[in-house]
């Protein structure tokens, strides 16, 4: 929202949310219309193209903010070194307004204009026309125009909505109030008007044309540079032609330089160029190489999951994932398509995100392989070499410290890691599990006046850790597998082993769990609290039982590029197992932490409250 918004700010559809599609219903109902009366062969060309080229600008423009946020991620050409939080992700949210209104008046232009029915697909003449109309035309009034938008007048009621974006992506370019909108639409439309006018126009020329305004939009609010030096040695002239990322970003760094839409000659002509555009770009290729501090080694969850990921969809990363929204569901063949392809050419982890934490640096990489791949017996040494080249191309790097993520630590998979570190003992990165600050996260969301719990859990180090630790408070811990009780007791020390105790009666409220299924959960009395130890969250089957996060703590507001959410996580919040690696890293610890070794808990937990780490409860 501008700082001051004015008349016509908000589109028609606003309050319709997530249903504001069902305005294009009047095109698909005409649509049906026709056919059903006079076949397929009714619908012309022209208003064949209305919802299909909606389709593929959506496409198109996801692709490139995938593309952007991968490399923004990755990449040494970024041009602005700074981070995106969750305002700009929710501000920015609406980048298909602009379509469906260009949609809405296309269709109006075809109802009112008989003549467009009968145009071609494609006239060579007519592109020429509208290559030369958009030249002179449409840049020089769109010049005049963004210079008028940045008076103090229009600039704090319609364009600051714009510009409160530093750090651009590709989307940045559509998000505008809807009385700007109206302004550039009726800009754009000048050179198909003319066309039409002049008897030349086309359905591939309009298309084109389009799809020409959302490429140059797109890559011109790209916060990397990727307009290769060698076109401008080719043909010099090319330069007031062609904007590139870093001499649109100067606009919105500096504001009262480079107005140009995509053509930047008029800048030149108006003396309004940026002097230090040409070293931008320069600076902007050439780059400058990052080795993260820390890398946290993260995996697909179930097939929607990579809609979640930061490069995926950014207003489905920007809330905690839940499979059960229904526009999840429209989305599965496209998901069950990706998992194919990442399960034949998936060779090797993918970075998904960069953080900064003053002045340390971390990135997350993800494994292309999802949860049920995990379990299956056959793809546990191919997942095992994806992780093991994971952490050798990060130790090549000199990256400090690796922590693995959900299943990339599981015992069976690889012994919580200790696999590697078996394999590789002169490795530089240390490899962290992260069970020590998860163990510490549990016991501190445990009430501290607690008496009893019910520990439901295997036998894995962060459990038994658990068992000990409230036993040595005086807990008492009812356990109802004999199995798991004998083996933990035989850990216990024999003046604190009679704190647990095997019995299916008098089953506390509390519950310490790691997987428990829906019998198990039926049988909890009311009100229980469920506190689980897994990296994955319960089912929340019962309305009269209350449910913890999975261990995580709420990160410091000086760690910075927190746009997505980590997981089931909210916003700004973070695994303990993730946040273990970064104190890791920061404590500068040269232990590895995997296999049997577990990092001192109450060391753990200091070292996270130090840095600005907050619990989510109090006990």
């Amino acid at each position: 929202m501008a700082t001051r918004p004015g008349p016509l700010t908000e589109w028609p559809w606003h309050r319709l949310g997530n249903f504001k599609y069902v305005v294009m219903a009047p095109v698909v109902a005409h649509g049906a219309r026709r056919v059903m009366r006079n076949g397929w062969g009714d619908l012309d060309i022209a208003f064949s193209l209305i919802l299909p080229s909606l389709l593929l600008r959506m496409i198109h423009n996801q692709i490139w903010i995938s593309l952007s946020r991968y490399q923004t991620a990755r990449s040494k050409h970024r041009i602005v070194d700074r981070g995106i939080e969750f305002d700009q992700v929710d501000r920015e949210r609406g980048w298909d307004d602009q379509i469906l209104f260009n949609g809405l008046v296309f269709y109006a232009g075809y109802l009112a204009m008989p003549s467009v029915r009968r145009m071609p697909v494609w006239r060579t003449d007519g592109a020429v026309v509208t290559a030369l109309v958009h030249t002179g035309p449409v840049e020089f009034l769109y010049y005049w125009f963004h210079r008028a938008l940045h008076h103090h007048f229009l600039y704090s009621r319609y364009h600051s909505h714009h510009h409160a974006s530093i750090v651009t992506e590709p989307i940045t370019s559509v998000i505008h109030p809807f009385a700007e909108h109206v302004v550039y639409f009726i800009l754009f439309a000048i050179p198909i008007l003319s066309t039409i006018y002049l008897g030349n126009v086309s359905a591939m020329g309009i298309v084109g044309y389009i799809a020409y305004i959302d490429f140059m939009n797109n890559m011109g609010h790209c916060n990397f540079e990727l307009v290769p030096e060698w076109i401008f040695q080719i043909f010099p002239p090319l330069k007031y032609l062609i904007y590139t990322p870093s001499f649109h970003s100067l606009h919105h760094t500096q504001f009262r330089t480079n107005y140009s839409l995509f053509m930047p000659f008029y800048d030149y002509i108006y003396n309004t160029m940026d002097k230090s555009s040409d070293e931008l770009y320069e600076s902007s290729l050439k780059g400058t190489e990052e080795t993260p501090d820390l890398v946290h080694l993260t995996h697909m969850t179930n097939l929607q999951s990579a809609y979640h990921l930061r490069i995926g969809i950014a207003s489905i990363a920007s809330k905690p994932y839940s499979d059960s929204a229904w526009y999840m569901w429209t989305l599965w063949p496209l998901a069950w398509l990706s998992m194919v392809l990442a399960w034949i050419y998936g060779s090797s982890a993918f970075v998904v995100e960069r953080i900064k934490l003053n002045k340390m640096k971390m990135q997350t990489w993800a494994i292309p392989r999802y949860n049920f791949q995990y379990g299956l017996t056959w793809e546990r040494e191919p997942i095992n070499d994806l992780i093991e080249k994971a952490i050798l191309d990060a130790d090549m790097k000199g990256v400090k410290v690796i922590s693995l993520g959900l299943l990339n630590q599981a015992k069976q998979l690889n012994g919580n890691g200790e696999l590697f570190r078996q394999k590789y003992p002169k490795l530089g990165v240390r490899i962290v599990d992260g069970s020590g600050l998860a163990t510490a996260v549990v016991l501190k969301s445990i009430p501290s006046d607690a008496k009893k719990v019910f520990l439901r859990t295997g036998t894995s180090k962060i459990a038994r850790a658990i068992a000990m630790a409230l036993c040595s408070r005086g807990v008492q811990v009812i356990m109802n597998e004999k199995e798991v009780y004998h083996m933990l007791k035989s850990q216990i020390p024999e003046n604190r082993a009679s704190y647990l105790k095997l019995s299916s009666d008098n089953v506390p409220q509390l519950w310490i769990v790691d997987n428990t299924d829906d019998n198990e959960q039926k049988m909890a009395p009311k009100g229980t609290i469920f506190i689980p130890i897994s990296q994955f969250p319960l089912k929340k089957l019962r309305k009269d039982c209350t449910y913890m996060s999975t261990p995580a703590m709420r990160i410091p507001e000086e760690m910075k590029n927190i746009h997505s959410c980590e997981n089931w996580l909210p916003r700004r919040v973070m695994s303990a197992w993730h946040i273990a690696g970064i104190l890791h890293a920061l404590e500068g610890w040269n232990m590895h932490e995997c296999g049997d070794e577990m990092m001192d808990v109450e060391k753990s937990w200091s070292a996270a409250i130090r840095h600005g780490f907050l619990p989510l409860t109090k006990a």
